[in-house]
């Protein structure tokens, strides 16, 4: 569906939490390659629908499930070093793909005034990076994987993010891209405006999709809240 077929509304939610991998930024071939650089350095089987099911996971999980599948003599910590590590190289190095339409709503709820939060499950090496090439300031909060004891699809991560910006989860818009980051703040009770990319995203209550946020404006996020009371 688009957006610009619900109805309009003059009503602006109390925040919008946004996702960064895949949802902000197309991190997710870059996550892929540094996940198949580490099996190639130990000789270990790893696959493109390997790390697709671990997408949007706490990386902690993910590199438990990584080690146990390529049998790495690493510890899951040293295996989330690795990875943050190349990942976080690239977005301070690399040409970032962002995801259509994101700066722009970015842009558009910042000029609005409406707070913002970056709730992932990266770690803040990777996020500041991604930040600084983001004009203005428009997060007030930003929610890494390190920060919360446990991450999507808990609801922790986006439940943080609220309370830090003084607001109530069921009066928020959430932004993702994953079916575990969908369920995390779902189960937080936010409306959750769903932008598939590289993985299938489950239909659920509180869940709405879309093909792009291309066109997508502050009020439309609205318009979910309104639609969903």
């Amino acid at each position: 569906m688009s957006l610009s077929d619900t109805r309009p509304t003059t009503t602006l939610p109390d925040a919008v939490l946004w996702d960064l991998d895949g949802t902000i930024v197309d991190t997710e071939p870059v996550w892929l390659a540094a996940e198949l650089s580490l099996a190639d350095r130990y000789g270990a089987s790893w696959s493109e629908q390997d790390g697709l099911e671990l997408v949007g996971s706490d990386l902690l999980v993910a590199s438990r499930e990584m080690k146990r599948r390529m049998a790495l003599p690493l510890s899951p910590e040293e295996i989330v070093d690795t990875l943050v590590g190349e990942v976080a190289a690239y977005m301070a190095t690399g040409e970032i793909a962002w995801r259509p339409g994101a700066l722009e709503l970015i842009g558009a709820l910042e000029a609005a005034g409406v707070p913002q939060a970056l709730v992932t499950m990266s770690y803040t090496a990777i996020a500041t990076p991604m930040l600084a090439r983001v004009s203005g300031e428009p997060f007030g909060a930003v929610v890494t994987g390190e920060v919360v004891s446990q991450g999507k699809p808990h609801p922790e991560p986006y439940l943080t993010a609220a309370a830090a910006l003084g607001v109530d989860p069921h009066r928020c818009v959430a932004i993702e891209d994953s079916t575990t980051g969908t369920r995390s703040a779902a189960a937080a009770g936010c409306h959750v405006l769903v932008v598939p990319n590289m993985v299938a995203v489950e239909e659920g209550e509180r869940r709405t999709f879309v093909d792009s946020l291309e066109g997508t404006g502050p009020s439309d996020l609205g318009a979910l809240l309104d639609a969903s009371r």
